[in-house]
């Protein structure tokens, strides 16, 4: 166990990572997954019942993994929810949980199926795994019996976790993840006592494992990178897009490239809920992706990514610190994202350089469009704030993106098309964090992999014209250490929004519906 003041779980793979064995490069395959969902979440069923859903499912998912591992797939990840679905109480979801063991215990399910009692799903996962020789990463439920000499005990017994599963190549057991930030409407699931940084090595790099509403926060994400020096992150995820900044294959490239990992996203496909979204993301640019709201069907991705990464020196403030504010004459106004109050300013000319503020980030864009349009209005935005809906966390964001209409008012309204060309770009900010996430979304949730690359002094800027038309480019910062110094109670917005929280629907991750 690596020593950590967080809670500390690294399963190490029957490899032995020696220089003279590992591989340079491996192929990573994600599964976008339309999961079958059960009939009724809130009326409990038999174990029996649980099962059969449990293996429809399975009986997808293997096919996936089977197709991957015939490709030359080395790992494959799968989404979470992507066994059983959501929308459970604490009751109803028991049906479809397994003990699941810490890894150290050395155990290959589909060799010993009976040494931690009845445990079908994980036997069907690890014979999957074996079978195909590959990494299996999937996402299940997790119980552990208490009583009362456990003073956080739940009334029922027994914690119930949202988990992340990982069996190597041999069908072993080597990672266990109970995810920490659970999004609201996961009243199944409780919170563990503590952070869990989860690694595995592999004779391809090493990987670090969270999931979904994780990405969000300090722990355990920006840990395993920080700290744990992971190459790769595993993300099971059940994401609903969320625009103009939060759309999944959006967010989750961005994040590769900010922290210097390969990213491999695994999301549901549920079109009717804006679920879908998945990628193999490098540092440098996204591999492959894929958004679908048309159809039905999951989709299978592959790509080849180097084993070992490093992430790189990016001063985030450098460049916008050292220029004077560019002067316009334009008149901001506010504008709302997601609920979040920006400041912003209208692009009234085909080429030009703005500046515009909100407390101590200052954002600087310099662009040239190809034509500027009469129907379509674009405006530059900066936020500096606590965001406290569905989450309380400190945003600096610098942005530039289509107005929803040509009423200034829509500007920051999620919108998914645009017909305006730009033949360059560069936005950059004086951001008080070191993590900054950079976003570039062409029209219909298109991203842009070779067009666009981010410079050592913190601009974002395209190296090519852009091939589609542009819905945003977008600097999205992090200040972590803000998140629990400023309260939502202290914002005064904390008041009007926590009445529209009782009516808001849930947008993102492991929802409730």
């Amino acid at each position: 166990m690596i020593p950590s003041p967080l809670l500390a779980y690294v399963a190490v793979s029957v490899f032995c990572v020696f220089k003279v064995s590992s591989r340079d490069t491996f192929i990573a395959a994600v599964y976008e997954h339309a999961v079958i969902l059960p009939n009724a979440t809130l009326i409990p069923v038999s174990r029996e019942e649980a099962l059969a859903l449990m293996n429809r499912n399975l009986d997808l998912l293997e096919a996936a993994i089977t197709s991957a591992a015939n490709q030359g797939a080395h790992i494959i990840v799968t989404p979470e929810d992507g066994i059983y679905g959501w929308n459970f109480t604490r009751e109803t979801i028991y049906p479809y949980l397994e003990d699941i063991p810490d890894p150290g215990v050395n155990w290959i399910p589909c060799n010993n199926p009976k040494r931690f009692g009845y445990t079908p799903v994980q036997e069907r996962l690890s014979c999957l795994a074996k079978d195909n020789s590959i990494y299996v990463v999937a996402n299940i439920g997790d119980k552990k019996p208490c009583n009362a000499s456990d003073a956080q005990c739940p009334p029922d017994g027994r914690y119930q976790y949202n988990t992340d599963v990982v069996f190597d190549s041999q069908g072993k057991l080597v990672a266990r993840y109970h995810k920490h930030n659970l999004f609201m409407g996961e009243n199944q699931f409780n919170v563990p006592k503590k952070p869990e940084v989860v690694t595995f090595d592999t004779i391809f790099g090493r990987f670090g494992i969270f999931t979904c509403f994780d990405i969000l926060f300090y722990d355990p994400a920006i840990t395993l990178v920080k700290d744990f020096h992971v190459d790769t992150i595993v993300f099971p995820t059940a994401w609903m897009n969320v625009l103009p900044h939060l759309s999944a294959i959006q967010f989750h490239s961005a994040w590769a490239v900010g922290m210097g990992v390969n990213f491999l996203a695994s999301n549901i496909h549920h079109p009717s809920k804006r679920m879908t979204g998945s990628g193999i993301y490098a540092p440098d640019s996204p591999k492959a992706f894929h958004y679908d709201m048309k159809t039905k069907e999951g989709k299978l991705l592959l790509s080849q990514l180097d084993s070992y990464t490093h992430r790189p020196v990016v001063n985030w403030t450098s460049y916008a610190s050292s220029i004077k504010a560019f002067s316009t004459g334009n008149q901001e106004f506010i504008g709302t994202a997601f609920f979040d109050e920006f400041t912003f300013l209208e692009l009234t000319r085909v080429a030009g350089n703005y500046t515009v503020c909100q407390k101590k980030l200052c954002c600087h864009l310099s662009y040239k469009m190809s034509e500027k349009r009469t129907d379509e209005v674009y405006a530059l935005g900066a936020f500096d704030g606590l965001h406290i809906v569905e989450g309380t966390y400190y945003l600096q964001i610098c942005t530039l993106l289509r107005c929803k209409t040509a009423n200034l008012n829509t500007c920051g309204d999620a919108v998914e098309t645009a017909s305006t060309r730009f033949e360059m770009f560069s936005l950059s900010g004086t951001f008080g964090t070191q993590y900054v996430f950079p976003e570039v979304l062409l029209s219909e949730s298109q991203l842009a992999p070779g067009e666009f690359q981010v410079s050592s002094d913190g601009r974002l800027f395209n190296v090519k014209p852009p091939s589609g038309p542009l819905l945003t480019v977008t600097l999205f910062g992090r200040m972590y250490e803000k998140d629990q110094i400023l309260k939502a109670s202290s914002d005064p917005r904390a008041q009007t929004l926590g009445v529209m929280l009782l009516v808001i629907i849930p947008i993102m991750c492991s929802l409730s519906w």
